[in-house]
């Protein structure tokens, strides 16, 4: 028997070994295969910008916060995938920055591909293309298929917005839908146990509803109008439309309409095919039509962004993504490890060169534990003397708020989503499931009467749950307390505008939570006026982008951790992951067998 054994765990023990080395053989393959085609230690190519170029923007992507910080999907590249396509928001501005004082670009192409990103990023991306029509360049954009919402609120920017003669334009307003999922967790068994703060703290209504409640409808339909609203008026604005007959337009199924009432609606300026838009550029530059036109991308005119900076600087510290209570294995392509992320911060605090800090906050929440280390970490930055402002992306809520209340100066989009001050729990309890339709019986031997806790197949006690409501209760208190010392407020104050409630970026303004509107740019001007840095300040991004060899063994290493999870929590796990890939992970953030307290 013993020596079964000892073969059996050998035998495991090779079939790892050559499986560990067959992944490290294969990744190094790869990375050979692309090193040509990528940024393996975070330099940046030089591109040559000739006379009369033209800065292409291809909105055929996803917008991320940050460029070059993708790790390489290997199992993508090897089905022909093909390299990430993203991307950074920071090389988009820096790029459009550049453009408009390089006397060799001539002006702006905005190609309509479907971009992918939310409205704080494209209003951040809007102001900079407003910003550059200063100059006395021009922009032009086109839809070779058609043109997105998304699109749209940015192509409206141009001097002229081109049209392939069978293409199309969509602009239907916008709206928020979330399964509620009550009826089927009945069916299957499956009770959730909700402990919470906050009457609109709404990220756990699918477990515990059958419908929306009214708290829930009133701030979506605030943040949601309040935010097309921006929108509508900025296209209105710049299309020169009055802004009740473009949302009427808007109930009209755009998308049906024929490519010349899209002109005669003013939606578009004129209709051309693919080479005839090429024929406009050309002209426009003063190129021979039997000549390539000069095109130059983001990447290639943007400044090094990620080039360490010498002597006194600015320290522009992103945190992106979901906070995952300091665990060194996140389990997220973009997430916020908070124990990394302090220590982070720490050196910043030590680095004699950096006068300040920008905080980058994406993040829609995560862990209560999380959020506190980060934010102890940036009040010791602070105490040090060194100014601190929060540049708030497209999110910082819940958690993302926590971390971000506490700096001197709060800076968001107009379209921004932040607030959402409020707590909440999720136990699963699958007793019905497990034992009457399953047939599986959970025996159980305890030494204390709440030994077995929060186990799946056991409900909470009356007592549990008021223990649990208590411990909820009191992160609630330590929550509205960090944020009505940050804010300089009263806590009964921020009670009033908390219980959980999300606020679009102009209502934060308008009560307190958010100081002025604005981006990474507008929050490292104050910094730096804070500090004394003067007018030609430097800024700095960190952490450190990983070299990308690295950022894909990480990934695959992640890859196997999850495998690991999925093995040992099964079903639950699988029912986790589907609901975060229909609702996204800023509608469902716990589930977990554990009970965690998230944001």
């Amino acid at each position: 028997m013993m020596k079964k054994f000892i073969l059996i765990v050998c035998g495991s023990f090779v079939g790892a070994f050559l499986a560990f080395m067959f992944f490290m053989i294969a990744a190094m393959i790869m990375s050979f295969a692309i090193m040509g085609s990528m940024n393996m230690g975070g330099s940046k190519s030089t591109a040559v910008v000739s006379k009369h170029s033209i800065l292409h923007i291809d909105l055929g992507t996803d917008i991320s916060e940050r460029g070059g910080n993708d790790a390489v999907d290997m199992l993508s590249l090897l089905q022909g995938g093909g390299m990430p396509n993203s991307l950074g928001l920071n090389t988009v501005i820096s790029a459009i920055e550049n453009a408009a004082s390089n006397d060799k670009v001539d002006g702006i192409y905005i190609e309509c591909n479907g971009v992918s990103a939310a409205p704080a990023t494209l209003q951040a991306m809007r102001r900079a293309l407003k910003e550059f029509k200063k100059s006395g360049k021009w922009i032009a954009a086109y839809g070779h298929e058609g043109i997105n919402q998304a699109d749209y609120y940015l192509a409206s920017v141009a001097d002229s917005i081109y049209l392939n003669p069978v293409g199309a334009v969509d602009l239907h307003g916008m709206a928020s839908v979330t399964p509620y999922m009550k009826k089927l967790f009945d069916k299957v068994g499956v009770e959730m146990q909700v402990v919470r703060v906050g009457t609109f703290k709404s990220a756990v209504e699918p477990y515990m509803l059958e419908d929306m409640s009214d708290a829930n409808r009133l701030q979506q339909e605030h943040y949601l109008g309040t935010i097309w609203k921006e929108m509508l008026d900025s296209i209105a604005a710049d299309r020169k439309l009055q802004y009740a007959a473009l949302n009427s337009l808007c109930d009209s199924v755009i998308i049906t309409f024929k490519a010349q009432e899209l002109i005669q609606n003013k939606l578009v300026d004129k209709l051309v095919y693919q080479n005839e838009m090429e024929d406009i550029l050309r002209a426009r530059t003063k190129v021979d039509k039997k000549d390539d036109l000069n095109y130059v991308n983001p990447e290639d005119l943007a400044a090094d962004l990620e080039e360490s900076a010498s002597g006194d600087h600015i320290a522009v510290l992103y945190a992106v993504g979901e906070i995952d209570g300091g665990s060194s294995m996140a389990t997220t392509d973009e997430g916020i490890v908070s124990d990394k992320l302090c220590e982070t911060i720490y050196q910043l605090k030590d680095d004699d060169n950096v006068k300040g800090m920008v905080f980058r906050v994406n993040s829609p929440g995560g862990s209560a534990f999380g959020s506190e280390q980060i934010w102890k970490a940036i009040m010791d930055f602070k105490a040090s003397g060194k100014p601190v402002a929060v540049s708030m992306g497209d999110y910082a809520a819940s958690g993302g708020f926590y971390i971000s209340c506490c700096a001197d100066r709060i800076f968001a989009e107009r379209t921004t989503l932040t607030g959402s001050i409020g707590i909440f729990g999720v136990i699963p309890c699958m007793n019905e499931l497990i034992e009457n339709k399953l047939g599986v019986h959970m025996a159980s031997v305890k030494t204390n009467e709440n030994a077995d806790m929060a186990s799946m197949g056991k409900k909470l006690t009356p007592a549990q749950f008021a223990a649990l409501q208590n411990m909820v209760n009191e992160g609630y208190e330590l929550f509205t307390k960090r944020c009505a010392d940050g804010r300089h407020v009263t806590q009964d104050s921020i009670k009033k505008i908390a219980e959980g409630r999300v606020w679009d970026g102009i209502t934060a303004k308008q009560i307190g939570l958010v100081d002025e509107f604005g981006g990474i740019r507008e929050a490292a001007s104050w910094v730096a006026n804070k500090a004394k840095l003067g007018k030609d300040y430097k800024t700095q991004n960190y952490p450190a982008i990983e070299d990308q060899f690295m950022a894909m063994l990480d990934k695959y290493m992640v890859t196997s951790y999850e495998s690991r999870l999925k093995g040992e929590m099964g079903l639950l796990y699988d029912w986790h992951k589907q609901l975060q890939r229909i609702m996204g992970r800023d509608q469902i953030l716990c589930l977990m067998p554990e009970g965690e307290i998230e944001f």
